[in-house]
């Protein structure tokens, strides 16, 4: 038997909360909201929830309703799990207090894109895992909210092992490494060589369109696989293939990317800056997969 890891003495409190009925949702959410209201010096919380559930908050809340931000989550997780933490990482930027301070209710939709397929539920038990990382020096409150109704139960026992509270918490770069040991199917025997060790940005559009993406797609593409080369450092190659929308470019790297925050961390601006290319690539695509292998590393996108 594996004994879970401490939990991080880091500021941000990071907290799960499995329901399975309105009853049980409003009696995680209103202790939690009422905390927050409580806090001294501390901007309104911020709920994003399925709709429903936020009616249930505006009728159980009745005039404090006024103190909490009520976002429907369809609105706030339009796209992949690194998106998602762009979008978190604007919201505290934007309106958290001093140290990062606020109170945040999410409760990703596990019925649309999160939940779709394994692959697509591993990127998003990965994002509830790098979170402890990545916010660790905010002093934010994060409640999850699951409806397991919706998630079900494979995806609520991942979730818990992102989560400190929940008493099977896993460290997130073990958890992390643990959803990367999953393999990625082998490039096709006809992906197309692209030459020399860095990918052109013309040769990548040029490929990209004859394949099907449209042309600010084409351009999307190509701009995240050169930028992502370009934060990667010497590399050994690149291969592409699929069609649209899941076009795949493999770039093969002369050294390991042993961080595994690597493009996750948002950068200090929106001006995209020398090394932050792996950053733009994981904004821009369904997926960035990071193998190591050895002393060297493949670095997969996929754009659809």
């Amino acid at each position: 038997m594996t004994t879970p890891s401490a939990p991080p003495h880091t500021p941000f409190d990071h907290r799960m909360a499995v329901f399975a009925s309105e009853s049980e949702f409003l009696a995680g959410a209103l202790p939690f909201l009422a905390e927050a209201l409580d806090a001294p010096d501390e901007p309104p919380p911020l709920v994003i929830a399925a709709p429903g559930n936020l009616d249930l908050l505006r009728d159980a809340l009745g005039g404090d309703v006024k103190g909490v931000g009520l976002v429907p989550h369809t609105e706030w997780y339009t796209g992949s799990a690194a998106n998602a933490i762009a979008q978190g990482a604007g919201h505290l930027a934007a309106h958290a207090g001093p140290g990062g301070r606020i109170h945040l209710l999410m409760e990703p939709v596990w019925g649309g894109r999160a939940g779709r397929s394994p692959r697509e539920t591993a990127e998003w038990i990965r994002y509830e895992a790098l979170a402890n990382l990545l916010f660790a020096p905010l002093a934010t409150t994060a409640l999850c909210a699951y409806d397991s109704r919706v998630a079900g139960p494979a995806i609520v026992a991942a979730a818990r092992r992102a989560h400190p509270d929940t008493g099977v918490y896993e460290d997130p770069i073990r958890l992390a490494a643990e959803l990367d040991a999953v393999p990625l199917p082998p490039p096709p025997a006809d992906a197309d060589r692209l030459p020399g060790p860095a990918p052109a940005a013309d040769a990548v559009r040029t490929w990209a369109t004859a394949h099907g993406l449209p042309g600010s797609d084409a351009e999307l593409f190509a701009t995240a696989v050169t930028e992502a080369a370009a934060a990667l450092g010497p590399l050994d190659g690149a291969l592409l293939w699929g069609d649209a929308p899941a076009c795949v470019c493999e770039l093969r790297t002369l050294r390991r990317v042993d961080d595994p925050l690597a493009g996750f961390v948002p950068p200090p601006s929106a001006e995209l800056e020398p090394g932050q290319g792996l950053w733009f690539a994981r904004q821009v695509c369904a997926y960035v997969d990071v193998r190591d292998e050895g002393e060297r590393a493949s670095v997969r996108l996929q754009y659809g």
